[in-house]
């Protein structure tokens, strides 16, 4: 049986990167800040405590293990965490990778981002299209970037190294939520007066966590995949709308600017950084809505014969998952969903 430790498994996709691992026949070692803390998805997930950012602790949960899966990240679009995404998305990206081939590990895949990719707005986004620094412009992007191109650096001096990119995840199981999940979650309890004309390719979470075993088994050592569906490029109005056939609760119908909504989020962040506390509207949030980040991932089906889960059924499950964990058409926040 085959030993991989997964990073960032008390996430959304790692949870369901753990899972599916097992229902493969794999055994699993989670990578855990908080042992107490950690609730295993299955029995045959082993927590181990440690972090990114100290390799001895990464040392120690990979020992036995055959195979590593890095998803750990911090996500979020807070400003003021800047240094802290650094630390962990890129400083953490190396320590990790530079132990697993100490230690002799035989395949690494890295959970990169789509936002690293150059959008068009002709035409459908492929894995050969890279952004480049200058559209770099929020801290969270940034610092996925240069920890991918750490990645690529590595791959290209010969570490055993697999790149995947999922698009947008759907599906149940989204805690914090996610910002994806958020989308859903906001407009259940009403809180989506407007929208903004931007784009997502829109992914079931589970395709996404098989979509990271295939890579692991079947990836070319080097590449990078896109992890969406092919037919999950919607708008978000698109994706209100089958969130408005699935809950009863009215789409918004005001389309706001994105001039508007830049400005917003602009005298938000400074609001923010005065108050200490994340704003109401992340300007790196805003400034990705500009864009229609759609992509092409026939690649992924194709080399790796990635599942695609009808969209409609990822927005199911996950309102359904929100409804069994108390979130009811247009029910008020919790501050619990909040903390």
């Amino acid at each position: 049986m085959t030993r991989v430790l997964v990073t960032g498994a008390s996430g959304f996709i790692g949870r369901h990167v753990a899972e599916a691992a097992v229902r493969r026949g794999y055994e699993v070692v989670a990578l855990v800040r908080n042992i107490s803390t950690y609730q295993a998805p299955r029995p045959s997930v082993f927590p181990a405590a440690g972090d990114v950012r100290d390799p001895e602790s990464v040392r120690s949960a990979l020992k036995g293990c055959d195979a590593f899966i890095h998803l750990a990240a911090l996500y979020t679009f807070d400003s003021t965490q800047t240094e802290v995404m650094r630390e962990v998305n890129v400083d953490g990206t190396q320590n990790v990778l530079r132990m697993a081939l100490k230690v002799g590990v035989e395949r690494i895949v890295y959970t990169g981002t789509v936002g690293g990719t150059a959008f068009s707005i002709d035409g459908l986004a492929t894995e050969r299209d890279l952004a480049g620094p200058e559209t770099m412009k929020g801290p969270y992007k940034r610092s996925k970037f240069e920890a991918e191109r750490v990645v690529r650096q590595m791959a290209m001096q010969g570490a055993p190294v697999v790149t995947v990119c999922p698009t947008a995840p759907i599906g149940p199981g989204d805690e914090k939520p996610t910002p994806t999940g958020r989308i859903v979650r906001d407009f259940m309890r009403r809180r989506m007066p407007a929208y903004v004309d931007t784009g997502l390719n829109f992914v079931h979470v589970r395709d996404v966590a098989e979509g990271h075993l295939l890579a692991l088994e079947r990836g070319q050592l080097g590449a990078r995949y896109l992890l969406g569906n092919a037919d999950g490029n919607l708008t978000l109005s698109q994706a209100f709308g089958i969130l408005s056939e699935l809950t009863g609760v009215s789409a918004p119908r005001l389309r706001l600017p994105h001039t508007a909504v830049l400005a917003a989020a602009r005298v938000s962040e400074i609001a923010g950084r005065i108050l200490r506390r994340p704003p109401a509207i992340a300007l790196e949030a805003a400034q990705m809505a500009s864009t229609r980040m759609w992509v092409d991932p026939s690649w992924s089906v194709r080399e790796l014969r990635m599942p695609q889960t009808p969209v409609r059924q990822a927005f199911q499950e996950a309102v359904e998952w929100f409804a069994a964990h108390g979130e009811t058409a247009g029910n008020k926040p919790r501050d619990s969903v909040d903390a």
